[in-house]
């Protein structure tokens, strides 16, 4: 906390802190994965740049460098003692004065990790499309990862309490396929991947290596529009994302996608994915950082 080794249970914040109000806080979700040669962070300069990108939108000045936000995280986990981990940077406008506009709070800084398996630990999913759309781009700086953007997501996913569904999926405003609560969405159609392109959607970090990898495995790759009814028709379909990784969807809206099984697309793009980030392949080893 703000340059401090703090215990888990120490970690307070004042309830007038500006974020806990008014949602004025940036995040990042990083995930260290247990290798051979000990735990190895997955492409942490990337996450560490979209903070600093966020914050801007928020017009908040880290204390910190690009590097001794990197060298943080990296001491945090090596500290921690996990093997491998989920590591959640967040920064935010801390307590100082009321009111919306944030200026004049204190901007703080966490960085946590902790042991989180599968964030949607099903072999496949479900998703019913949300009655609330994915948030209007130009209502907002859609591509950064601010705090009080996820109360989209949220209202989605309370959807599905008491259902069987395992997650949402929102459309944007034009009523295409924008993506789910906390992941991007891919879908295999004659042997071409097709997702949503930029805009509406977060860039995903995720996102951005599927594309990189499918490429390398000589997948075509197309970013454009997807209507409801073009993935409703699609052979296999995906969500990836730090936290989801790669999880193969099963059904949308109880429409059965394809054979109801992980397709061979999906499949090979999952295993490639988890033997990548588990530094299994040295083409992708510039993508890992090292705890020694």
């Amino acid at each position: 906390m703000n340059g401090e080794f703090v215990p888990w249970d120490d970690a307070k914040v004042h309830v007038l802190t500006h974020t806990l109000h008014y949602g004025s806080g940036v995040f990042e979700g990083i995930r260290a994965y247990e290798t051979a040669t000990g735990p190895a962070i997955f492409r942490l300069p990337e996450h560490i740049d979209r903070l600093i990108y966020s914050g801007k939108a928020l017009n908040m000045t880290l204390r910190w460098s690009r590097d001794e936000l990197i060298e943080a995280v990296v001491e945090t986990v090596r500290k921690s003692g996990h093997p491998s981990c989920y590591i959640r940077p967040l920064a935010f406008y801390g307590y100082g004065k009321m009111g919306v506009n944030p200026i004049g709070n204190p901007v703080e800084l966490i960085i946590a990790c902790w042991p989180w398996g599968a964030y949607l630990p099903h072999d496949m999913v479900d998703l019913k499309v949300s009655s609330f759309i994915r948030i209007h781009p130009q209502s907002t700086v859609a591509d950064a990862k601010i705090v009080g953007h996820y109360v989209n997501s949220i209202m989605s996913i309370l959807e599905l309490q008491g259902t069987h569904y395992h997650e949402s999926l929102l459309l944007d405003t034009d009523g295409a396929i924008a993506e789910g609560p906390g992941e991007n969405f891919f879908m295999v159609k004659g042997g071409e991947i097709l997702t949503p392109s930029l805009g509406t959607i977060l860039p995903g970090i995720t996102r951005r290596t599927i594309i990189e990898i499918a490429s390398d495995l000589g997948i075509p790759v197309r970013e454009q529009k997807i209507l409801l009814a073009d993935a409703l028709s699609a052979e296999e379909a995906f969500y990836t994302g730090t936290a989801a990784e790669v999880t193969p969807i099963r059904s949308i809206d109880d429409a059965i996608l394809g054979t109801g099984k992980i397709g061979p697309i999906t499949e090979k793009i999952k295993s490639t994915y988890l033997s990548a980030v588990r530094g299994e392949l040295p083409q992708y080893e510039h993508y890992l950082t090292r705890i020694a």
